[in-house]
């Protein structure tokens, strides 16, 4: 029952309403933890994703939903917060360069970890769940293992949990698994894809281009695991 759950088992899971997340929070309702869902508005013209995280966070029986906002919009550098700036319709390597995408938003995960940990410590929770992936992803420097195991370092130093010998980790599941496996994986859990949004430019519907990056990456992965698109397109 809720009520006799210790704080060890609650989990601050990111939820952005694409499918990465959505896993990611059905795999920590699976492992036990009482799951805490933080979505943010950091000013992504993408917004439909914000409508999805709530029909996914209620979908998978989360405990509480937050909305945080924060303006990285007024800072810009990226073209999923500057208007000035196109959504690339093509794959990122073949993109001019080949190098980290305009798609890119400078230091996101960073403060949207950040976000998280604050929470979890007002919470007392043992863990902070985040859907990042190293392997069929944009080329973020933010969604490395590498990253994750600094920020896991970081959480321990900079919180008053770490310092009171509370383990706090940061776990991120999908990391290592492949478009088609996190997809498997997802409707092994249970997922409702339909529920997700992933477009970098999806309509005020929810509907999805069909043509950046992130629909790519999307659809690669449903056609390699045979598994049918529920995606809505434009």
């Amino acid at each position: 029952m809720a009520a006799e759950r210790t704080v060890a088992e609650r989990a601050v899971v990111l939820l952005s309403g694409g499918l990465d997340s959505a896993t990611a929070l059905a795999w920590a309702r699976e492992r036990g933890y009482q799951c805490f869902a933080l979505s943010v508005a950091y000013g992504q013209r993408h917004h439909a994703e914000l409508a999805a995280a709530a029909r996914v966070a209620g979908s998978l029986g989360a405990h509480e939903h937050r909305l945080m906002h924060v303006d990285l919009g007024s800072l810009g550098g990226s073209a999923l917060t500057d208007q000035g700036f196109a959504i690339p319709e093509r794959a990122a390597s073949e993109a001019a360069g080949a190098g980290i995408p305009i798609t890119y938003v400078p230091a996101r995960n960073t403060i949207l970890l950040s976000l998280a940990l604050a929470w979890a410590e007002v919470l007392e929770a043992g863990a902070i769940v985040i859907g990042v992936n190293a392997v069929d992803y944009s080329g973020y420097p933010d969604c490395r293992p590498e990253f994750i195991a600094a920020f896991t370092q970081l959480a321990q130093l900079a919180t008053k949990a770490g310092v009171e010998g509370r383990t706090l980790h940061v776990e991120a599941p999908l990391l290592r698994m492949s478009k088609a496996q996190i997809v498997r994986e997802g409707m092994r859990l249970g997922v409702d894809y339909a529920l997700t949004v992933s477009c970098y430019q999806a309509d005020v519907q929810g509907r999805a281009c069909g043509r950046c990056d992130s629909c790519r990456l999307r659809r690669e992965g449903f056609e390699a695991a045979g598994v049918p698109d529920p995606t809505r397109y434009a």
